[in-house]
């Protein structure tokens, strides 16, 4: 059993937290808030996630040094802008670090792991993604996820430290384009979820994942990405779940801008972090910085950040010139 240190308390987090404690690992949890800390450490339970009740000895602390202290090994839930700012607290840590936010960094256009190696040695940076739900996985629903490192060791770690009977965890060494599928998939979910909240029906949303899967495949290349990896749970799997549940933060804030809402109210309505509001930006800036076309992604971020109507970004879709569909 490791003693873990585990950075960022949302549903997601606690989530995973929770499975790490129940397994038998020493786990302190470290929330930002402190009024967020005095909650979970009093309910055992989380605001924002139903069903999963934390065990007693999951420590709970918004003592950012408390929660490191001593960790073998660090899992972080923060947001993909957040990250930068808590690795700061990090710096040259000698123990593994796994990542599990989802995105891409803004302006430098570098993938999770990527910004991670900046702040500690490669060899110990890993990572854990796929199609995963916070309130399922809380509930032992079953679940299949990837994990992914720079390192063999590392990645033989992860999967240790999580699998369980009802969390299958499968290794693959390609961890860019793990990391780039669980980000990309965030992006075509603010447009299903526009989509649908426009009337439209399941045919346009099965067009816009399919196309949405191509647009990641031309862009991932951009990060030198095995293409094949975004077939696999950390892409295509994904993407589906989130495209396709109304449990996906993606998914509903699309939704709620569709049906009238500013993207800022249906941030607040939603009241977590919506993280393809963030990556959007940055696949927007990798795509002009290697000439390739994303034109979903365009216009969820014209709908976003420059008021386009939501309608007139499904005619310019649906106007563009028809090519014969390579795969």
């Amino acid at each position: 059993m490791k003693k873990i240190g585990y950075l960022g308390a949302g549903a997601w987090g606690f989530a995973l937290a929770v499975l790490l404690a129940n397994k038998g690992h020493e786990v302190t949890l470290w929330a930002r808030s402190p009024d967020l800390a005095a909650s979970l450490k009093k309910n055992r339970t989380h605001p924002n996630l139903e069903g999963a009740l934390a065990p007693e000895v999951l420590r709970v602390t918004s003592d950012f040094a408390e929660a490191i202290d001593g960790a073998e090994v660090i899992v972080e839930s923060v947001t993909a802008s957040g990250l930068r700012p808590t690795l700061q607290n990090l710096r040259n840590i000698k123990v593994p670090l796994v990542l599990t936010s989802k995105g891409i960094e803004r302006g430098s256009g570098l993938l999770l792991p990527e910004v991670a190696s900046e702040f500690m040695a490669p060899s110990l940076v890993g990572l854990l993604s796929g199609p995963s739900l916070a309130d399922e996985v809380a509930i032992d629903l079953p679940t299949s996820v990837v994990c992914s490192a720079y390192d063999a060791p590392v990645m033989k770690l992860i999967h240790e430290l999580f699998v369980t009977p009802t969390f299958r965890i499968y290794p693959n060494a390609d961890i860019a384009g793990v990391a780039f599928g669980g980000a990309m998939k965030n992006i075509i979910a603010i447009a299903c979820g526009l989509s649908d909240g426009l009337g439209n029906g399941d045919n346009t949303k099965a067009a816009l994942m399919t196309r949405g899967l191509h647009e990641m495949r031309k862009l991932s290349a951009s990060k030198q990405c095995a293409s094949e990896t975004l077939n696999g749970l950390s892409g295509m799997g994904d993407l589906s779940v989130t495209c396709m549940s109304t449990s996906s933060r993606n998914y509903r804030f699309g939704r709620l801008v569709a049906e009238g809402f500013s993207p800022e109210g249906a941030r607040q309505k939603i009241g977590m972090a919506v993280e393809g509001i963030y990556t959007c930006v940055a696949a927007r800036e990798l795509g002009k910085k290697h000439g390739v076309r994303i034109p979903i992604t365009e216009a969820a971020y014209s709908i976003i950040y420059e008021k386009l109507d939501p309608r007139e970004a499904v005619r310019a879709l649906l106007g563009r010139a028809i090519k014969e569909e390579h795969l």
